[in-house]
C-alpha cells in the first residue's frame, strides 16, 4: 500500500480554510467516504460531531454535502466529545462515524477523523480507499432524485451519551472537584455526569466561543487548575483537552498526575496481567509495575499503536502520558470523560489518593538532546550508532533506558536517556549525541 497523502495518525489535520481543509476539498472528501462506503451498504448513514471550533459548521456543512451527494443519511449530533460521536455510532447502528476537531491544537487548526462501524479509527487500508477515491470524484456517476442522501439532527445524543458515562461513574457524593473543560467538547457533559454522580464541582472554562478552545487552558494547561485546587481547597482537579478524548488529573496539593499514574493505579485494580504504553512513557512505571508482577509492552508515539498493541495481545488497558487511556473493555477508543471516573472508581478499590499515588511513582530524570543530521533514516541504522547505544544500555545495566528515534517532521534524530542517577543519564546523553553527530557529519 503507497503512503497515505491527507490521513495521518489521527485523520486529515490542517489549518481550517487552508489546503486540505478547504470546503471545496472536504466536500470531495465526503463525496469519496460515502462511495466507498457504498461497497458495503447500499444506503449508509454516517453520525457527525465537532468541538466548539469556530470553523467546525463549516467544515460539518461541507463534509455533509459531499456524503449526501452520494447518498449517504447524515446524522448530525452537534458538539460532542470524540469519544461520544464513537458511541453514538455505535449505538445508532451507523455505517461510519465522523468527529470534526483538532483535539488539543488551537482553534485555527481542524480535523477529520473518521471511525467504522464498531467506533474504531478507520483502518489504513480503508483510508487509503477514500483517498485513492477522492481523485475519481469527478468521474462518479450522478446520484439524483430520491437516491440523494439526508440530514438529520439527532437531539438524544447528549443525553445518550451522559447516560453511557454515568452507568461507570462511582458514587463520588461528597468529592470536591475543580475541573477544566477546556472551552471544548466536554464543556456541558463533563460537570453533568460528575454532579450526577455526587460530586460537588467547580467547572472552569465552560464559555467556549469559537476561538478559546485550549487557550491557556485543557489537559495541556494545567496552570489555572493547579492554583485553584491548592487555593480553594478542592480534593482534586480534572481536565480534559478539546474534544475530551484524553484527562489528566491535579491531587489536592496541586501535582500533576499523569497518564503513567493512571496506568499504575488502573492496572493493579483491573488485575491485569499486562498494560501497553509508549516509548515515552517514564521507566519509574515500568519498575512499579516488575514489582506488582504485571508486564510492560512499549509502542511508537501515537494511541493507534497502542491500540494495535492491545488487540494484537488481548489486552484492554493501555495508552500515553498525555492522559490518553484506553479501556478497551469499556470503549473502544480513548475518553477522557470515561477515563476520569474510571480512575477514580480505581482509586476508591485499591483504598488510595490521588496524593498517595503521586509520591509513590517518582519519576526518573530523563534528558532529550536533539541532533540535527543529514539523512536522519541512515543515522537510525547505522552500525556505529547502534554499537553506542549498545554500550550506553550496557552501562546503565537495566538502571534506565536509551532510546533514539528519528524526528516525525525535521532531520533530527531525538536521543533520550533515562534513569534514576540525573548526573550519569546526562553524560551518557552527551556521549551518544556526540557519536550520532559525528556520524551525520560522516554521511
Amino acid at each position: 500500500m503507497s503512503e497515505r497523502k491527507y490521513f495521518g495518525t489521527d485523520g486529515v489535520r490542517a489549518v481550517a480554510g487552508e489546503f486540505p481543509l478547504t470546503a471545496a476539498w472536504v466536500m470531495g472528501l465526503g463525496a469519496a467516504a460515502g462511495e466507498v462506503l457504498k461497497r458495503e451498504s447500499a444506503r449508509p448513514s454516517v453520525v457527525i460531531g465537532k468541538d466548539t471550533r469556530h470553523s467546525g459548521d463549516m467544515l460539518e456543512a461541507a463534509l455533509a454535502a459531499g456524503l449526501t451527494s452520494r447518498g449517504v443519511t447524515v446524522i448530525h449530533v452537534g458538539v460532542l466529545p470524540t469519544p461520544g460521536v464513537s458511541y453514538l455510532t455505535r449505538h445508532l447502528g451507523a455505517d461510519a462515524g465522523v468527529v470534526i476537531s483538532a483535539s488539543h491544537n488551537p482553534y485555527q487548526d481542524n480535523g477529520i477523523k473518521f471511525f467504522g462501524r464498531d467506533g474504531q479509527k478507520l483502518s489504513d487500508e480503508t483510508e487509503h480507499e477514500i483517498e485513492t477515491a477522492i481523485d475519481e470524484v469527478p468521474n462518479f456517476a450522478p446520484v439524483t432524485g430520491v437516491d440523494l442522501g439526508s440530514v438529520t439532527n439527532y437531539t438524544e445524543a447528549e443525553r445518550l451519551y451522559v447516560g453511557f458515562l454515568r452507568s461507570h461513574a462511582p458514587d463520588l457524593t461528597g468529592l470536591r472537584v475543580a475541573m477544566d473543560c477546556a472551552n471544548g467538547a466536554a464543556y456541558r457533559v463533563g460537570p453533568r455526569v460528575f454532579q450526577a454522580a455526587g460530586a460537588d464541582v467547580f467547572a472552569v472554562y465552560t464559555t467556549p466561543d469559537g476561538h478559546n478552545i485550549n487557550r491557556g487552558c485543557g489537559s495541556t494547561h494545567l496552570d489555572h487548575l493547579q492554583r485553584i485546587v491548592r487555593e480553594g481547597d478542592y480534593d482534586l482537579g480534572v481536565a480534559f483537552d478539546g474534544d475530551a478524548d484524553r484527562a489528566l488529573f491535579v491531587d489536592s496539593r496541586g501535582n500533576v498526575v499523569q497518564g503513567d499514574h493512571m496506568l499504575l493505579l488502573g492496572a493493579r485494580a483491573r488485575g491485569e496481567r499486562a498494560v501497553v504504553t509508549t516509548i515515552m512513557a517514564n521507566m519509574a512505571l515500568e519498575v512499579k509495575l516488575r514489582e506488582a508482577g504485571i508486564g510492560l509492552e512499549r509502542t511508537a508515539v501515537g494511541d493507534r499503536y497502542v491500540h494495535e498493541r492491545l488487540h494484537e495481545q488481548g489486552l484492554t488497558l493501555g495508552g500515553e502520558q498525555s492522559g490518553h487511556i484506553l479501556f478497551l473493555d469499556q470503549s473502544p477508543t480513548g475518553d477522557g470523560v470515561l477515563t476520569a471516573l474510571l480512575t477514580l472508581a480505581a482509586m476508591r478499590k485499591v483504598g488510595t489518593t490521588l496524593d498517595a499515588l503521586h509520591d509513590e511513582l517518582v519519576m526518573f530524570p530523563q534528558t532529550l538532546v536533539n541532533v540535527r543530521v543529514a539523512d536522519k533514516k541512515a543515522i537510525s541504522r547505522d552500525d556505529v550508532v547502534q554499537a553506542a547505544v549498545q554500550q550506553a544500555e550496557a552501562r546503565l545495566n537495566g538502571r534506565g533506558r536509551v532510546n533514539l528515534r528519528p524526528s516525525g517532521t525535521e532531520n533530527l534524530i531525538r536521543v533520550m536517556v533515562e534513569g534514576p542517577d540525573e548526573a550519569e543519564i546526562h553524560e551518557v546523553a552527551r556521549t551518544l549525541a556526540g557519536v550520532v553527530e559525528e556520524r551525520g557529519r560522516a554521511g
